[in-house]
């Protein structure tokens, strides 16, 4: 922990009123959405301007204190976790939205900046943040952009890299970089911008990022379709993705809809039960893209691949049909969930569902398991829900044997071991099936190179 002196210093670097010792801080900010490590931090920071980060960077290099940053808290993997003593530091003041440019259609925000924030702020403007996922309300930009966050309309937008204009980074040794500035066409040297992206705070601490903006889209609808098995998902896919333009694809099982029902409050779709869903948006500008969605519906129905459906007809309605997708994570919360989040190439989808099936069910007897995910991007998340009665460190144990065999067969097919939701602890022991002997070397040495001292949310993603 950090003594009396220590915390001095620290105190007169960001104020006392941004330093915090107190046992709630210290819980609320040591954590993330996971529940398998005991938060431990020494104490909480939160700077209100980039020198006050370097400052803070420049003291834990001389006092060798290691630093985890925090911004909504929202992964789920353990990156934001501080167990050992770290220094929580915590982006939420760092909040401020400015530049905008119309020309460009670009504009600067803080580190602490909530995704909601900037989308409001985007619809002011008449223009569209499109990164969007059930946690905008409390993610902040900086840690979407430090783990390079997806969300439900990859299938058309991209993830966070592809609307990150320029960043500021402040590096392990407490420099600034200022990267890219927000240019579109820029290729002189290497593009550090990327290298930070999805970097987990392991190689400096993001507090400043100029985002793209995008024109608003036409009016949309939402379909959601039930069908008898997941090889039928990808069959829908295919004849949606030809005939609408798509702004998002997801899928989820009857027992994801079940337990979204039970605790949230929400009505079926439709009354038949089918075995999996698929939730499409589509642009809706004229009356033909609703047609051409009917028809792909009836042709759906015609060959099999759906047996029941609905489109929203108003703007409430289909903000009610997206809960029924948006809500599983919170509802599954209080499960404590395994979760495995993978991914492979579109095309591959199938084959590696049906051999994830296989060892889900030949090792988890008993265990109600979750389907859910971005299908349309090749994305598939798998919960397995803890047994009440079931201690965690059993439960961790039981689902990570059985995990090697699920990422072998995601090295199998070409694809992620963590399509979107990093890395951090949870997921190191497994990196090898994404990454070569080479590759993580090569990472361990860039580590080293923005991050000397070690102090930089160290043990996360690497050992190194």
């Amino acid at each position: 922990m950090l003594s009396p002196s220590q915390l001095d210093s620290l105190a007169s670097l960001v104020g006392a009123k941004a330093l915090r010792t107190d046992e709630e801080s210290r819980q609320n900010y040591g954590r993330d959405w996971t529940r398998v490590y005991e938060p431990n931090p020494a104490a909480v920071v939160l700077p209100s301007s980039i020198e006050e980060v370097q400052a803070v960077v420049r003291w834990a290099c001389d006092e060798q204190v290691a630093l985890v940053p925090s911004g909504g808290r929202s992964g789920l993997s353990a990156g934001a976790v501080a167990a050992n003593g770290e220094l929580v530091i915590a982006m939420d003041r760092m909040n401020a939205i400015s530049d905008f440019d119309a020309t460009d259609r670009t504009v600067r925000c803080e580190a602490g900046v909530v995704t909601a924030q900037l989308q409001a702020f985007a619809e002011a403007q008449g223009l569209f943040y499109p990164v969007d996922f059930a946690s905008s309300g409390s993610s902040q930009i900086g840690g979407n952009i430090a783990t390079n966050a997806g969300g439900i309309k990859v299938i058309r937008y991209g993830m966070t890299r592809d609307w990150v204009a320029g960043l500021k980074v402040v590096t392990g040794t407490g420099e600034l970089l200022d990267l890219n500035r927000g240019l579109i066409k820029n290729n002189a040297g290497y593009d550090l911008r990327h290298l930070m992206i999805g970097s987990e705070g392991t190689l400096g601490l993001i507090v400043e990022a100029t985002m793209r903006l995008e024109a608003q889209p036409a009016e949309r609808a939402v379909m959601v379709l039930g069908t008898p098995d997941m090889a039928s998902i990808m069959e829908v896919l295919r004849a949606f993705r030809d005939r609408v333009r798509l702004e998002a694809f997801e899928f989820f099982s009857e027992e994801a809809l079940a337990k979204v029902i039970e605790h949230q409050g929400l009505s079926r779709p439709f009354a038949t039960a089918t075995a999996y869903y698929a939730l499409l948006e589509f642009e809706k500008p004229d009356d033909a893209a609703e047609t051409a969605a009917m028809e792909c519906f009836e042709h759906c129905v015609e060959s099999g691949w759906v047996e029941d459906g609905v489109m929203s007809q108003s703007l409430a309605q289909a903000t009610s049909l997206w809960r029924l997708r948006e809500d599983i994570s919170e509802t599954i919360a209080r499960w404590t969930p395994y979760k495995n989040d993978i991914s492979t190439t579109v095309a591959r989808v199938p084959s590696l569902l049906t051999e994830v099936e296989e060892i889900v069910s030949a090792n988890y007897p008993g265990f109600e398991i979750i389907w859910f995910g971005h299908i349309g991007d090749g994305n598939v998340h798998l919960n397995i829900l803890k047994p009440d009665a079931m201690p965690m460190e059993e439960f961790q144990t039981r689902c990570g044997a059985v995990s090697q065999g699920v990422f072998e067969s995601v090295a199998r097919h070409g694809g992620s071991i963590s399509a979107e939701h990093g890395v951090g602890l949870l997921k190191k022991p497994y990196l090898g099936f994404s990454r070569g002997e080479a590759e993580i070397r090569l990472m361990a040495q860039l580590k080293r190179v923005f991050d000397p001292a070690g102090i930089m949310n160290p043990g996360k993603m690497l050992d190194a």
